[in-house]
């Protein structure tokens, strides 16, 4: 009777097995590997080539992105779109060229505060592509893309904006870190908001600006009054917790459907801000402290997708807009030995490697082979065709962008290039540069970014700030461009990639080729302003007073 019992229970419990097995419940795997890949796109601020273990770093502990990379792909051949902060997330979210926007004036530097969207309703983003899916999206940190039409007033609602674009959820800093308003901003909102008292952008008195010993390098000063309520609520010191906690509520909350997290950090753009449990955890400063907080994003974010089962189908890519920025945290970092950039030529802002070649790595189990590196040369612009592909939507809606599909630079090992040309953009259009193949050209002088020289001075870049950091270039001499350098440069990047050598005179036929290319994109370049011949009009006081370098 017993037996009997034991085979009827083993019969019955087969029995349930298999009839579930038909419903699908209890299949996990199969349903993983049936079930549209998650995206979790983490885009850093101003991280350099050189900031992370995994790249080179030895003065700086990275141990989560380190993970991230030895479970995935690193990339050594990718770029920004610009080199500059508001361009190159408008060429991530569009797929397109900056200088394309607005009918072909460009999009150059960090964008204003009261700007308007400048990303169109109607273009294909990325978050578009995820939502034709079916997939939740969200948006959560740096947006600095614009409010509104025409003029931001700053008056709620702040649409349109991102839930217009592709993202059904924002929260976040509105533009910078660095720049005011200081509040957050969810979805249309802002937090904290009082109808009785509005942001006034230029009203008197002016609203209090956080403020930060001088390592933390410039906060500029607030632009607007009112909304003392929504300005107690901003933290510095807490965004990057918030940020994170955010996150991984999201993650949690919409673990039964597919999602895009978009997840654009304020780390380590200046002031350097880390929260008080990272200030002195590396050997770099407050620079090297504000990249153990992204770190440590990172893995909070990794942790999450493991504890709600989600790692196996989500593609995680981490990246950064720029390169990273010789500011006064950056220059305390090169002095306690750490190569912010590692060894390429240039910053952020300039259209040198160091501006705009950054870190990628790409992890997705059992889809990217672990530990592999790529040297296929590839742009965030191209993220709107390889997420169009990854999600199975037909190609012809990518018509008008710039983008390639290089899902297969991800998941296999082509042997041939997938992108050959790229366009390279500085904060100057005059400095437009072309990659094809390992050779770069660049149709003037110097880098077209930063130019400051001086110790106390924000915005170091260019010739003064490769002698900084001891750098080597064949164009400069004691921290100059020389007088007699060629009127553009080339380089080979496969036996140069730090570009010491402009070997723009010597490979003639190579520099005609390249300036014809680059003049087919028909890139609408800014006119030099005119020189005042009457020197004696422009007093010491008054060049001080000039405006500034812009700084992002």
């Amino acid at each position: 009777m017993v037996s009997l019992t034991i085979r009827t229970a083993t019969v019955l419990v087969l029995l349930c097995l298999f009839t579930a097995n038909l419903c699908g419940e209890t299949l996990p795997q199969e349903k993983s590997e049936s079930a549209p890949p998650n995206v979790v796109l983490i885009f850093a601020d101003d991280l350099g080539y050189g900031d992370l273990g995994c790249y080179g770093a030895t003065k700086i502990k990275t141990p989560n992105i380190d993970r991230l990379a030895a479970q995935g792909r690193q990339f050594t051949d990718a770029h920004s779109a610009s080199a500059v902060c508001t361009p190159s997330r408008y060429g991530l979210l569009t797929g397109t060229y900056p200088f394309r926007a607005f009918g072909g004036q460009g999009v150059w530097g960090p964008l204003k505060t009261d700007a308007g969207l400048i990303i169109d309703t109607e273009m294909l983003t990325l978050g578009k592509v995820f939502q034709n899916k079916g997939y939740a999206t969200a948006c959560l940190g740096k947006w600095h893309l614009g409010f509104k039409e025409g003029k931001n007033d700053w008056q709620v609602p702040l649409s349109p904006g991102p839930l217009d674009v592709g993202f059904d959820h924002y929260f976040g800093i509105p533009q910078v870190n660095s720049g005011s308003p200081f509040v957050y901003v969810e979805d249309e909102t802002i937090v904290g908001y009082d109808a009785n008292d509005p942001l006034v952008l230029g009203g008197k008195p002016v609203s209090p600006t956080p403020t930060f010993p001088e390592e933390a390098s410039r906060k500029s000063p607030n632009k607007f009054s009112g909304a003392l309520k929504a300005h107690q609520i901003y933290d510095d010191e807490k965004t990057g917790t918030l940020l994170t906690q955010r996150a991984v509520k999201w993650i949690a909350e919409k673990k039964d459907d597919p999602f895009f997290l978009y997840l654009p950090t304020p780390n380590i753009h200046h002031p350097f801000t880390p929260a008080p449990r990272f200030k002195g955890t590396s050997e770099c400063g407050l620079y090297g402290d504000f990249v153990h907080e992204l770190d440590s994003m990172v893995g909070e974010v990794l942790k999450a997708l493991d504890e709600n089962g989600l790692s196996d189908n989500t593609l995680v890519i981490f990246t950064s807009d720029n390169g990273a920025m010789l500011n006064r945290a950056g220059r305390d970092a090169v002095k306690a030995g750490h190569k912010i950039n590692g060894d390429l030529l240039g910053f952020k802002f300039g259209v040198w490697e160091g501006g705009h070649r950054v870190p990628l790595i790409a992890r997705w189990p059992g889809k990217i082979q672990a530990g592999t590196e790529s040297s296929q040369l590839i742009s965030h612009i191209d993220m709107l065709a390889t997420f169009t592909a990854l999600t199975g939507q037909d190609a012809a809606g990518l018509e008008g962008t710039d983008s390639i599909d290089m899902l297969p630079a991800f998941q296999d090992e082509p042997q041939q290039p997938l992108r050959k040309e790229l366009l390279l953009a500085p904060f100057r259009s005059q400095n437009i540069a072309i990659r094809k193949d390992n050779w770069v050209y660049i149709g003037a002088k110097g880098s077209g970014g930063f130019s400051g020289s001086k110790p106390h001075q924000h915005a170091w870049g260019g010739a003064p700030a490769v002698a900084f950091v001891g750098g080597v270039n064949s164009d400069i001499e004691n921290g100059r461009i020389k007088k007699d350098a060629p009127a553009a440069q080339l380089y080979n990047l496969q036996d140069d990639p730090n570009q010491s050598q402009n070997l723009h005179n010597q490979y003639p036929e190579r520099v005609r080729e390249l300036s014809s290319l680059l003049d087919s994109y028909g890139v609408k370049k800014e006119k030099k302003p005119a020189r005042k011949n009457n020197k004696k009009k422009v007093a010491p006081k008054k060049q001080k007073s000039q405006k500034p370098v812009p700084a992002s």
